[in-house]
């Protein structure tokens, strides 16, 4: 038995021996994407920073989602939060992230409502801008296939990209945002937030299109999410919206489509060549937030957080959808 054993070890030590050089040999496996900040992207007129999310492989010709967090948020919690990176990481597109400083707002927020800011050429518009032009070079993204979307004051800082830069955005996603020049037209910031500003839908679409002089189209399609129970910026705001951009696109304010989606009001207008140009969201019941959906089923994405709300609705998922993103 004794020689049996020790027979037994050279082959026992030879097993083991190989499997450690299989282990300390074999490649390891590549690491998965993660964010990453770009620098001199631009002259950067806004002091914005640059994050971005470009999946493991991705091709060329890939489209590009502009994503904009909102206020007391930052580039990285609105990433994972909105679960964008990880349907980046699903369909294939890579995703832009601004992040704001406490030097051009204390509280992280886009200055959607500051003049020197909403404008082409200027302040935080330019600097959004140029990331979009540093990320299609870098990525030899689609320049037809470019989206941006936020939450709140970054969805309000959306709206500025639309009608600032309607030629670099294919459609735009706003969540609890507001319309472009509401603080102008309602002569406060907060009077737009709280209440909201009056204006018919002539005047609200001359708002956009003072913006960008000259421009014949084609203008970005609009998807809205709002909450009915959001009292920091009002439903209001919604209509506001609603008014603005189908006017825009030259589309009357009687929905085409009205049904529900997740159990929501879900309402579409088309423009005159019977094309989808605005698209609304109502979340009965919800609070001020980006809709988020948690789990592992084919329309769920997003995580439960602070301004990320669990209502069985992903929005970013939608915005996908409506994008042919996936």
């Amino acid at each position: 038995m004794t020689q049996t054993r020790a027979a037994l070890r050279p082959t026992v030590l030879t097993a083991l021996l190989a499997a450690l050089l299989s282990v300390l040999l074999t490649p390891a496996p590549a690491s998965a994407a993660s964010l990453q900040e770009v620098t001199g992207f631009g002259s950067n007129p806004g002091a914005l920073k640059m994050y971005r999310y470009v999946p493991d492989g991705l091709p060329a010709g890939r489209p590009v989602v502009v994503a904009l967090h909102g206020c007391t948020q930052n580039a990285a919690g609105y990433a994972s939060g909105t679960g964008w990176t990880t349907l980046a990481d699903r369909w294939g597109f890579s995703v832009v992230l601004p992040q704001q400083q406490s030097g051009n707002n204390l509280s992280q927020c886009f200055n959607w409502f500051g003049s020197a800011d909403i404008g082409r050429g200027q302040g935080e518009a330019a600097s959004v801008a140029q990331m979009v032009d540093r990320q299609l070079a870098d990525v030899s993204g689609d320049p037809s296939r470019v989206y941006v979307t936020g939450l709140s004051a970054g969805g309000g800082m959306t709206a500025v990209m639309m009608a600032a830069y309607p030629e670099k955005f294919a459609a735009g996603g706003i969540v609890a945002g507001l319309p472009y020049g509401c603080a102008q037209a309602a002569g406060s910031r907060y009077v737009c937030m709280y209440v909201g500003a009056t204006q018919t839908p002539a005047q609200w679409g001359d708002r956009v299109r003072a913006a960008r002089p000259g421009y014949t189209g084609p203008w970005p399609a609009l998807t809205v999410f709002q909450g009915t129970a959001d009292y920091t910026v009002r439903p209001a705001n919604m209509t506001a919206l609603v008014d603005q951009w189908t006017n825009v696109h030259g589309a009357d304010r009687t929905a085409d489509v009205s049904d529900t989606v997740a159990g929501y009001p879900h309402r579409v207008y088309r423009g005159p060549a019977g094309n989808a140009v605005v698209e609304t969201y109502s979340l009965t019941g919800m609070g001020h937030g980006q809709p988020v959906d948690p789990g592992s089923g084919d329309a769920q994405c997003g995580a439960a957080g602070a301004y990320f709300l669990d209502v069985n609705l992903c929005a970013a998922y939608r915005l996908g959808k409506a994008w042919q993103l996936g």
